[in-house]
């Protein structure tokens, strides 16, 4: 659980470097925090797994996101399938390129890096074959790899692909891999599909 932790924390700051290292040439040169590609606010509905996110842009090619939808938990114990509470900080490391390719970055179009957490509780679940009491709860830290794309219509996809520790409260803790995949729509107002430089 600490190598865990001290994982995500060297990748957080990892990524605040970075951000604040880059050399900045589209509008908003002068300020590092500055959102060029990212959407400030962005709330989607899910459509495949009902639920709800929420992201937000931190600063440049920084967001974290929150949100309550259907996910599903496998590693070595057995697996939970319920309405499961997702956590992510994510560092988008292709938005220039995809500008410089005259691609889309609306909706925070791009591939990411994340840190992930999802807490899977007791009165969400839906299914389990993990051996224990009724009202265990499961927690997933570690890294993901994903990409999201936004089209003109708002509608949303997102997939990620991951792995690190299944934390336990109340049964036996153990290592898996995470996939998560949200089809939805975007309902807040979006970016111009092509930024602007100076």
């Amino acid at each position: 659980m600490i190598r865990i932790l001290i994982l995500n924390i060297i990748f957080f700051l990892f990524v605040v470097y970075n951000a604040l290292g880059q050399r900045i040439t589209e509008t908003n040169s002068g300020n590092t925090f500055a959102l060029i590609n990212l959407e400030r606010h962005q709330f989607k509905f899910n459509l495949l797994s009902p639920g709800f996110t929420y992201e937000f842009g931190i600063f440049k090619n920084v967001s974290a996101s929150g949100g309550l939808v259907l996910g599903y938990a496998t590693y070595e114990e057995g697996y939970a399938v319920g309405l499961t509470l997702h956590t992510r900080v994510r560092y988008y490391h292709n938005l220039n390129r995809r500008v410089s390719k005259d691609k889309n970055v609306s909706g925070n179009s791009g591939n990411y890096i994340g840190a992930a957490r999802s807490v899977f509780f007791a009165p969400l679940r839906l299914a389990t074959n993990i051996e224990g009491p009724s009202d265990f709860n499961l927690g997933f830290y570690g890294l993901t790899y994903g990409l999201q794309r936004t089209y003109e219509n708002g509608f949303n996809f997102n997939a990620e692909l991951g792995a690190g520790y299944y934390l336990g409260d109340g049964v036996l803790s153990g290592y898996g891999p995470l996939f998560n995949f949200n089809f939805g729509w975007v309902a807040t107002k979006r970016k111009s599909r092509k930024p602007t430089f100076d």
